[in-house]
């Protein structure tokens, strides 16, 4: 029998929560060698070997194939990989760590709140400024797919290292694409989402490789944890 290889969050609140749900499932994870091995196995299935690792580490490793199942937050799953890719499914969403991924400008921006404002004014801001709207974020992927949905064009990216929230005020970006939870970073920082702004409302989401569909074992992990959302 082939062994699966499910990576798993290796450190951290995601880490924690994701051991909890499986537990509640009726699994538990053994890590091999010290405990803060980077190995280990499934108890409860046969045959499934556990790999710890980052959480965009998980969704990069699923779209490289080089794992099979993974726990990982569906913003950087969409990241990784588009959603119409059919070499990997989204399996189970499994409900913890919410978070919006989010379009926001300054909130003094009164005449822009909706994405076609947006592309409304990328015009008139270049005449003015002599450069594209900047758009700070992580979500490189995902910023282009939204906004072309929505047709918007005048606007180039920023990568964003640190705090996002704080570009704007920096004079680094005028708009930024980030993740929220509650929304009271963005007010703190004077900006506000886009009335059609959210582009993806995200949570912990259990994905593997198309290829292993049809395993007995995907099978019985997926109606394991389906119970549990």
């Amino acid at each position: 029998m082939t062994t699966l290889t499910l990576a798993l969050p290796s450190k951290g609140r995601l880490m924690e929560t994701t051991a909890e749900c499986l537990g509640r499932a009726g699994f538990s994870i053994e890590r091999l060698g010290a405990d803060r091995g980077y190995r280990g196995v499934l108890k409860g299935i046969e045959g499934v070997e556990v790999a710890f690792l980052s959480a965009s580490e998980i969704a990069q490793n699923l779209r490289d194939g080089k794992v099979d199942l993974g726990v990982t937050g569906q913003d950087l799953l969409h990241e990784k990989i588009p959603p119409d890719n059919a070499a990997t499914k989204l399996l189970v969403k499994l409900g913890f760590g919410p978070a919006d991924v989010v379009v926001a400008v300054p909130e003094c921006w009164l005449d822009v709140a909706t994405m076609a404002d947006l592309d409304e004014i990328a015009e008139s801001f270049y005449e003015r400024h002599g450069r594209r709207l900047r758009v700070a974020t992580k979500y490189h992927n995902i910023t282009r797919r939204f906004f072309a949905e929505k047709g918007v064009t005048g606007y180039r990216i920023v990568e964003s290292l640190g705090a996002t929230e704080g570009a704007p005020a920096a004079g680094i970006a005028e708009i930024i694409v980030d993740i929220t939870t509650t929304g009271s970073t963005l007010a703190a920082n004077s900006l506000k989402i886009l009335d059609d702004g959210v582009i993806l409302k995200s949570t912990a989401v259990l994905a593997g490789r198309a290829a292993i569909l049809d395993d007995p074992r995907t099978a019985r992990l997926v109606a394991a944890l389906s119970t549990m959302t």
